[in-house]
């Protein structure tokens, strides 16, 4: 699945506070029963040393009365708590010793269990006297619930929190990364257009994929304007040598003593010559577009380049009997192009949709507002279609794809040409087709 590296640091942030959540609920009630019981042991213990310090300095006395041999008890109001003192056997008593233990004890009329401190005391004159300090444990488990129940919203908040500062941390940290996406590689379709000024960003890596990119796009444009340069002188020097061939084979055609086997050769000749000839005014013509010689200067109906180009084509259409739909719905005018160009543009798309169409099959084209802003200008065929791993290398220079075991015409340069002249009217060139049903070329004008 696809996601923004934003996207996935939140969604990692949040699992990993989730699993957090998870592990403070299995840990923490088991801690925080161990940590209410030892502080309801402390408790007992500090409780046994107030009676323990109060006999001390009272006396025993002050507690029991011996001569009627009774027992000390006192108990809160609530019976939560109690303190007792007993008269015990010294044979069945270890002095000094302490004990905490849970057990079951009556209150008058209830019977309720406690968490019990247990201390004999040494002996004092004649008698033993056995110290207990009882706390209940409905009051333990209160105070177990209330702090689980405190440490769970804690954690619960805590993770929240995290989760927010982190996602708003994160997204403050990316903003260079994403102004460089957004400024600098979305939408550049040449390295003309890719922008050279830095990114504000205090982060050094970011502040070195921004440099890298700067210097890689400096050094692809300049070898662009290096072919281009270099295509364009070619394309020049060569038209020369070309028609000074051509002429040398008109003239040698005009010779009355040339018998016809030579003859027959020079025309095959001259045919390459006129191939050759048209392949380099074709780059010409590439190289001019990607220079920007040309103008955008016109407003030009797409209706009406239409009309001149079928116009143009219609011998050849009806050589194949193939039936042209045009939908047009409606007519778009596009306020600043080149009508040569684009003549050029939609000449190739529908040559190309009867080359590779079907004997007596159909074109339709469709042009329609885009719901988005724009227009779309469609050509459709019913020819064979073009296998998937084709489609990616449509619009590769000098590349040709065979149909049927039969190789087509020409060298591979009209799509090119189309996708060049597409992009210099600032459009989008796209393809859709499936094998056995067609081929869709659609225009996108922005």
């Amino acid at each position: 699945m696809k996601m923004r590296l934003e996207a996935k640091l939140a969604l990692f942030n949040a699992l990993s506070k989730l699993l957090l959540l998870l592990t403070g609920a299995l840990v923490i009630p088991p801690v925080v029963s161990r940590v209410a019981v030892g502080h309801t042991d402390q408790r007992l213990h500090e409780k046994m040393g107030e009676v323990l310090s109060l006999i001390r300095r009272d006396g025993i006395t002050a507690f029991v009365r011996t001569e009627h041999d009774e027992t000390y008890a006192d108990y809160n109001l609530l019976k939560q708590e109690y303190i007792t003192l007993t008269p015990v056997a010294t044979k069945t008593s270890h002095p000094g010793v302490v004990r905490i233990f849970d057990e079951m004890r009556q209150v008058d009329n209830e019977v309720e269990d406690f968490r019990i401190l247990s201390y004999t005391l040494p002996n004092r004159g004649a008698r033993t006297y056995h110290l207990e300090i009882g706390s209940s444990l409905a009051t333990v488990e209160l105070l177990t619930t209330t702090l689980r129940h405190t440490a769970l919203w804690v954690l619960v908040i805590g993770a929240l929190l995290t989760i927010l500062t982190d996602a708003a941390f994160t997204h403050y940290l990316l903003r260079p990364l994403r102004e460089l996406i957004q400024r600098k590689l979305r939408g550049v379709q040449h390295p003309s257009a890719f922008s050279f000024e830095p990114i504000p960003t205090d982060t050094t890596d970011f502040r070195r994929l921004d440099t890298s990119l700067s210097r890689m796009m400096r050094q692809i444009q300049s070898a662009f304007e290096k072919e281009r340069e270099f295509m364009s002188n070619v394309s020049h020097e060569l038209l020369t040598p070309v028609s000074i061939l051509q002429s040398r084979f008109e003239n040698m055609l005009q010779d009355p003593e040339l018998n016809d086997a030579h003859s027959l050769k020079i025309v095959d000749s001259q045919k390459t010559l006129y191939r050759l000839r048209n392949t380099v005014k074709t780059l010409l013509l590439i190289a001019n577009i990607e220079n920007e010689q040309y103008l955008r200067d016109e407003s030009v109906s797409v209706a009406a380049v239409l009309a001149d180009v079928i116009n143009e084509l219609e011998d050849r259409l009806a050589q194949r009997e193939i039936r042209l739909l045009e939908e047009l719905q409606p007519d778009y005018v596009l306020p600043a192009a080149n009508r040569t160009l684009l003549f050029t543009l939609l000449f190739n798309l529908i040559s190309n949709a009867i080359k590779y169409n079907n004997w007596g099959g159909d074109i339709i084209i469709q042009g329609k507002l885009r719901p988005e802003g724009g227009y779309r200008l469609a050509v459709t065929d019913t020819g064979p279609g073009i296998a998937p791993e084709n489609i990616p290398h449509l619009f590769d220079r000098f590349r040709r794809f065979h149909k049927g075991g039969a190789s087509p015409e020409g060298y591979g340069l009209g799509l090119p040409i189309a996708k060049t002249i597409a992009e210099f009217h600032h459009a989008e060139l796209a393809v859709e087709s499936t094998v056995g049903q067609g081929t869709t070329f659609a225009l996108l004008f922005s």
